[in-house]
């Protein structure tokens, strides 16, 4: 499918998103605001059967996998701890000329990535051989961008009331693995899952809602011995690639590709991303499956002072669990399966949206459907409106 072709279809979907109340611009009547997004009626209910499908598939039909619904705000040293503050950063440039900002792995990417560009030379290394690529500008050197989002508790903003809106909700999780492990009478392998916001002053978002500064993740942390990670990583693998194709993704449609050693996130052992044959830049990342060993339970260990290791009942060995990770985005799944769904047909009718002789399908599975069945009358007789909303 053509370049053309596929921004067309991206455009199309954006209309229909705010004709038929998917998704709106967040605070449109004041122009929008910076890659923020509110769903509409049909849109809520799509992302509530997401989350839905997602919540019964990882805690409602299994033994080993308890839910929690952590707080937003938390203590910072969590993020101390979990190296946010430190390493939880993004590469940035200015142009400085139009004086516009990207992220310098993305354009970076992008330049590597260029038809044009001879495929027996290497791709560029450094930002100092690209130009802005809204101007054609010189790019200053790439810094440390910071993504957490501050915030201050009390009526006094200094660095005594410094907080961070979570960069994940992961670290929720985590937090809470003594007291799940105690309250709920868990033995390893166990998982903790949860639905929530996060947020992330990202230095470009966009394409509609695949990148935004608040979104809602669906992560599950699932807690091994440290001999059977390998295991548990490839059954996890497999579960989370099952779940989208069970619910109606198609096989040309998704993926799976390895994050190299130096793509790896500071506390990754390994990564795996699902994804997704976008409209914008090809190839994107729908969702990931991560290897985190020990290294989040043994920083909070560190920093807290609490014992965190587990010692199983049965052969007395005590270890710090590591944890495989699956990670997913509300926001992205429902783009997502929007985009696999998307397709215009032969109109049959008349009305604005097939004044072009086409209209759009969405084939999304029964249970993610906003709405699942219509019961509509074809007449405004009290009697048969009265019958219509009885056998609705």
């Amino acid at each position: 499918m053509s370049q053309e072709k596929e921004i067309t279809k991206m455009e199309k979907l954006i209309s229909l998103g705010k004709r038929r109340g998917f998704i709106f611009q967040s605070s449109e009547i004041y122009g929008g605001f910076g890659s923020c997004y509110d769903y509409g009626p049909l849109g809520v209910a799509l992302a509530n059967n997401i989350k839905k499908a997602w919540w019964q598939a990882m805690v409602q039909a299994r033994d080993d996998i308890v839910g929690l619904d952590s707080a937003i705000i938390m203590h910072p040293k969590v993020w101390e701890a979990s190296g946010h503050v430190e390493s939880f950063s993004d590469p940035l440039v200015d142009c400085k000329q139009c004086k516009k900002r990207f992220r310098a792995d993305h354009l970076l990417e992008v330049a590597s990535m260029k038809p044009d560009l001879d495929a027996r030379k290497e791709a560029p290394k450094s930002t100092k051989d690209i130009i802005c690529p809204e101007c054609g500008g010189a790019l200053t050197e790439p810094r440390n961008f910071n993504l957490l989002m501050k915030t201050y508790i009390g009526a006094v903003e200094d660095e005594g009331s410094l907080a961070y809106l979570r960069g994940e909700t992961c670290q929720g999780i985590y937090v809470n693995f003594k007291n799940i492990l105690d309250s709920a009478r868990q033995k390893l392998p166990f998982g903790i899952a949860q639905v929530g916001k996060a947020f992330r002053n990202e230095i470009t978002p966009g394409n509609y809602i695949f990148r935004t500064r608040e979104f809602e993740q669906m992560e599950m942390q699932f807690f091994v011995n440290p001999k059977e990670v390998d295991k548990w990583y490839d059954y996890w693998r497999e579960k989370r690639m099952n779940w989208y194709k069970d619910l109606g993704m198609k096989d040309e449609f998704v993926r799976w590709r390895q994050h190299t050693k130096e793509e790896l996130a500071h506390y990754a052992k390994e990564a795996w991303d699902i994804q997704f044959d976008a409209p914008f830049g090809g190839w994107q990342e729908l969702a990931g499956v991560h290897n985190r060993g020990d290294w989040d339970l043994s920083r909070h260990r560190k920093y807290s002072g609490v014992d965190l290791s587990y010692t199983d009942p049965v052969t007395n060995e005590k270890y710090i669990p590591y944890i495989v990770e699956t990670s997913d985005g509300v926001g992205r799944a429902m783009l997502a399966f929007l985009l696999n769904g998307y397709e215009e047909v032969e109109t049959r009718s008349g009305d604005e949206e097939s004044k072009h002789g086409k209209e759009v399908v969405l084939h999304l599975h029964k249970s993610l459907a906003p709405i699942k069945v219509a019961v509509l009358p074809l007449s405004k007789k009290p009697e048969l409106q009265k019958t219509a909303h009885e056998i609705k």
